[in-house]
C-alpha cells in the first residue's frame, strides 16, 4: 500500500484544516485507516481510524470532540477534518492504512503500511 498524505499548512489558532491522503491498493476499501501524529521530541500519538465508511470510528480523547475521520472508497481517499485547532496540535500528520482482522479495536492495532506525512503548524 503506497499512501500520500497532504493538506497540512500553517493556520492561527481556532482555525480548521483538512488533510487528505490517496491510498494506492488493490481493494484499498477493504484496509482500515488510521491517522496519527508525531511532534517534535515527543512519541507518536494515535488520533483516529475506522474501517469501511459507515462503520464505527476511533478517536483519542485529546480530539474527539474537534477531530472527524471520513473515506470516500470512490476517491481511495481517507479524510481528517480538524477544527478550533490548538498550537498543542503542532506535529506532522501520518495516515495508515492496514487489514486488520474484524472486532480488533483499531487504537490498538498494528498498522504497517505509512504514508510521508504533512506538517501543520498552529500558531497562536
Amino acid at each position: 500500500v503506497q499512501l500520500q498524505a497532504s493538506g497540512g499548512g500553517r493556520v492561527q489558532v481556532g482555525e480548521s484544516l483538512r488533510l487528505s491522503c490517496v491510498g494506492h491498493a488493490h481493494a484499498f476499501a477493504s484496509y482500515a485507516v488510521a491517522w496519527i501524529r508525531q511532534a517534535p521530541g515527543k512519541q507518536r500519538e494515535f488520533l483516529s481510524a475506522m474501517r469501511w465508511s459507515a462503520g464505527r470510528t476511533y478517536y483519542a480523547d485529546s480530539v474527539k470532540d474537534r477531530f472527524t475521520i471520513s473515506r470516500d472508497d470512490a476517491k481511495n481517499t481517507v479524510y481528517l477534518e480538524m477544527r478550533n485547532l490548538k498550537p498543542e496540535d503542532t506535529a506532522t500528520y501520518f495516515c495508515g492504512a492496514e487489514r486488520i482482522p474484524y472486532g480488533t479495536d483499531l487504537r490498538l492495532a498494528e498498522f504497517g503500511n505509512w504514508g510521508q506525512g504533512t506538517l501543520v503548524t498552529v500558531s497562536s
